[in-house]
């Protein structure tokens, strides 16, 4: 079986993990102060709908939803134009790589692609957040859609890191792979804001088929259907005794809004 792995990550410590600093107002030097934020600063204390505390420093409960698991997994934006057929194809060659480097190993595969996902939506906001402060006119609702997607993709990553543990040449490999497709993207938005959201569109109905073909590996066996992430429970408003398969299911269904969007 491909091994399913726990690992705990500073950027997905809850509130309830506190770290202790030293209380440099102490005449002594020596008593120590608890706060939760990396930057030193105790938070406002957020709760949720019962009365209980929220313990995620990553999102807040007004930032959570459930997934719509009837959407069409199967539509396709048939290339017709230039830029629909390059967009396409050159997805469709970066699909044979990744293949074979990641094989079945479909949590790691989420894991490390979710690092690269969460660039296109921070890229294209960033750009349009510029025009429209250039041309001193709104955006239509287009910074704030794109700024969403990528939270929504960094979670995705959030969740996958609290069931696989990659590799240190897959850590380096991100360093790279994020290197390089954030300043191409950029260069592609600056180029072709309809070319760059066409890429988009056709990574997305890739990560689909992945999503598609984890969960057929979950359901054979072959990778362990573990209890879901309390990350994801709480993020996707997911029953307490949700799995793995059910995180899946929810990534799949964001994708593919992804998809319909860009």
């Amino acid at each position: 079986k491909f091994p399913v792995m726990g690992v705990r990550w500073r950027s997905s410590l809850t509130l309830g993990e506190k770290e202790e600093v030293n209380n440099k107002n102490s005449e002594d030097g020596g008593n120590k102060e608890v706060v939760a934020s990396y930057w030193g600063i105790k938070g406002e204390e957020v709760k949720k709908e019962d009365g209980t505390p929220w313990k995620w420093n990553c999102f807040r409960p007004w930032e959570t939803y459930q997934a719509d698991l009837t959407i069409d997994l199967k539509k396709h934006h048939v290339p017709t134009t230039f830029l629909d057929k390059l967009a396409y194809w050159t997805v469709k060659s970066l699909r044979f790589p990744t293949d074979v480097f990641f094989q079945r190993r479909y949590g790691c595969r989420a894991m490390m692609l979710e690092t690269v996902a969460a660039v296109p939506g921070m890229v294209g906001g960033m750009l349009l957040h510029c025009k429209s402060l250039r041309r001193f006119e709104h955006s239509g609702g287009w910074i704030k859609t794109l700024l969403d997607e990528a939270e929504n993709e960094r979670m995705h990553l959030m969740t996958f890191m609290e069931v696989s543990q990659p590799r240190w040449y897959e850590r380096a490999l991100v360093f790279t792979v994020q290197g390089v497709f954030f300043n191409a993207y950029f260069l592609a938005y600056l180029a072709s804001p309809k070319l760059a959201h066409r890429v988009v569109g056709y990574l997305e109905e890739e990560a689909i088929h992945s999503y598609t073909e984890f969960l057929k590996e979950l359901d054979k066996g072959t990778i362990e259907n573990v209890p879901a992430p309390a990350i994801a429970i709480d993020y996707w408003r997911l029953p307490a005794d949700s799995t793995l398969r059910d995180v899946v299911m929810v990534v799949r269904a964001d994708e593919a809004h992804h998809r319909d969007v860009n």
